[in-house]
């Protein structure tokens, strides 16, 4: 692993380790990560999949994690700065081997961004994990409950006080600055989420992705329901796209949930099945049936 610094624009700086494999590299990858989640998080699947030939990039968006550079109630960032960080990233990781394709695994909010990206013409295709629409409504049931009180009450009054999210203390997603969760919030506030808060122009922008998209559905998600997979993916809407849906048992697993694809449990069963469908994801068809478990 090799720890490095990507300048992204005046005065900001984001924190990466690149994963290399032993020989020539097969293709690159860029790990996207979820909300108030940490890219050491995914450094042991990362590693893994740098020994099935892959070169593994991770990173920290600006303001958080190994990213954050004083307090973070003194971060100016939105989604929209994290859409750049995630694209310097990008542009790096493609430099570093223009001639191989290159991936983007998006865990979660790693999914959603790359509709946001001003060139995707980079990018190869889009392996998406236990992600979706934020969409309050289509939330899973338990989080749906707990909904009015998070985003009416205890984002915006944490937030005031604190000048950024306090997640860790309050046991909710994870530290945030200020801008991204306030923007987040309007997001998961409007029926179709970033494209209805923000309007025509990011509408634009992912209408404007061509590569394709593989979704991953876990069917014991405790934040994330089929339904917000698919709403999600319909926002690539030009995009060749697949939804395949996964059941513990399908691998032998008591549990998956949100957070488990990348738990050392699954180095034999889900991490062989995202590397094979990383390198398929060129023949990824559009509008094809969801797969898999559907319970």
């Amino acid at each position: 692993m090799n720890k490095q610094t990507l300048r992204v624009d005046e005065g900001t700086s984001v924190a990466l380790c690149v994963f290399e494999p032993e020989g020539a590299p097969r293709a690159s990858v860029v790990i996207g990560g979820a909300f108030g989640v940490r890219q050491g998080y995914y450094a042991s699947f990362a590693q893994w999949l740098a020994g099935q030939g892959f070169r593994v990039t991770t990173f920290d968006y600006r303001g958080h994690g190994d990213s954050l550079v004083g307090p973070m109630r003194e971060v100016r960032a939105d989604l929209f700065d994290w859409a750049r960080d995630y694209e310097a990233v990008i542009a790096a990781a493609r430099a570093a081997l223009p001639e191989q394709p290159l991936y983007l695994l998006g865990h979660s909010l790693g999914a959603q961004l790359p509709g946001l990206l001003r060139n995707p013409g980079q990018v190869d295709g889009l392996l998406s994990v236990a992600a979706g629409s934020g969409y309050w409504r289509d939330n899973a049931p338990r989080l749906k409950r707990m909904v009015p009180y998070f985003w009416w009450v205890l984002v915006p009054l944490a937030t005031r006080l604190c000048g950024y999210f306090p997640g860790r203390k309050l046991r909710k997603v994870g530290d945030l600055p200020a801008g991204v969760i306030l923007q987040w919030r309007r997001w998961c506030l409007n029926p179709t989420y970033s494209v209805g808060a923000e309007g025509p122009e990011v509408a634009q922008r992912y209408g404007a992705v061509r590569f394709p998209v593989l979704a991953l559905s876990m069917s014991d998600d405790e934040l994330m329901t089929l339904r917000g997979t698919q709403a999600l993916v319909n926002l690539y809407a030009n995009a060749p796209t697949r939804v395949e849906r996964i059941a513990p048992q399908d691998v032998k697993a008591l549990r998956i949930g949100h957070f488990g694809f990348f738990r050392e449990q699954f180095r034999q069963s889900l991490w062989p099945r995202a590397a094979a469908q990383l390198l398929g994801l060129g023949v990824v068809e559009s509008e094809r049936p969801v797969t898999g478990t559907t319970a």
